[in-house]
């Protein structure tokens, strides 16, 4: 008798979400084959400034100053160098050796005062069960907390903010984020912020139920999209003006490729990678 598949997926983050929502071969690229992909310099110069504005909150309030954020920038920046040369060199190219990060933390430092906040957490993991075998998943940039109990979502990007056609589709990940914390803490955040470095824009949003519901009836159904195209075995691409940016583009049919064989079910990975939070969406155009 033939062995039952495994329910696939067994979690979903805000971008693997994305992902398959773009393109379900793009989803499948990353989430079953994990094909390599070309380091991208405004990624992981984004990466840096993530890393810098994270640590800036361990100093003392009264330190966490421009300079201090610069230093720690140009830290993160020589521990890639030791960890991870070729990344290093990707973004030196791009930026410069250290990466310029000037204007970026000018326009973090113009949106708020760090030295008068004390978030409640950094670089969350949150994780969350919807439905049997299945949870959502994700790490949250910055949770703040009022002393009445009131949270604050906060997601930094270093790209520029997007038109107003395109707000929703950048909101989604911090619905998904508000979703889980929700679930796990049974809490409905008070604000939901997206702070874009790019071009110093802030959008705001203030879930309530009714929202957070629609976001769980939408993640629910990508589960069972994703579902149906892995036991058909069937991946679709989706072409759009994305593919330019896409490292898979000359694997992919719909540019005349030839993608690898769709590796064995058994050999799926089980849960997403903790890498894939990293800023993917700050390399988009």
């Amino acid at each position: 008798m033939p062995a039952v598949p495994v329910p696939f997926p067994a979690s979903l983050s805000p971008s693997r979400a994305s992902d398959f929502m773009t393109c379900p071969l793009l989803f499948r690229f990353r989430s079953i084959d994990r094909l390599p992909e070309e380091p991208s310099p405004a990624a992981i110069r984004g990466s840096l400034v993530h890393r810098a504005l994270e640590t800036l909150f361990d100093l003392p309030a009264t330190e966490r100053t421009p300079a201090a954020a610069a230093e720690l920038a140009e830290r993160a920046f020589r521990e890639l160098e030791h960890d991870d040369a070729e990344s290093a060199t990707v973004v030196s190219a791009a930026y410069g050796s250290p990466p310029d990060f000037e204007a970026l933390l000018a326009a973090y430092f113009a949106l708020e005062d760090p030295r008068r906040l004390e978030p409640h957490a950094r670089e969350l993991g949150v994780s969350a069960q919807l439905a049997a075998s299945f949870e959502v998943r994700g790490f949250i940039d910055r949770v703040d907390r009022t002393p009445d109990g009131q949270v604050r979502i906060v997601d930094y990007k270093t790209g520029r903010s997007p038109g107003p056609l395109f707000e929703a589709k950048a909101m989604f990940q911090m619905r998904f984020y508000a979703l889980a914390w929700w679930r796990m803490t049974e809490a409905i955040p008070r604000l939901l912020q997206l702070m874009y470095l790019g071009n110093s824009e802030v959008l705001r949003y203030e879930p309530d139920a009714d929202d957070l519901l629609a976001t769980e009836r939408k993640v629910l159904a990508l589960r069972d999209a994703i579902s149906r195209a892995a036991d058909a075995g069937d991946f679709a691409p989706s072409p759009s003006r994305l593919c330019d940016w896409c490292s898979h583009k000359a694997i992919c049919p719909a540019w005349g490729g030839t993608p690898p064989p769709l590796p064995a079910r058994a050999d799926w990975p089980t849960s997403s990678s903790r890498a894939e939070s990293v800023t993917e969406a700050d390399a988009a155009p």
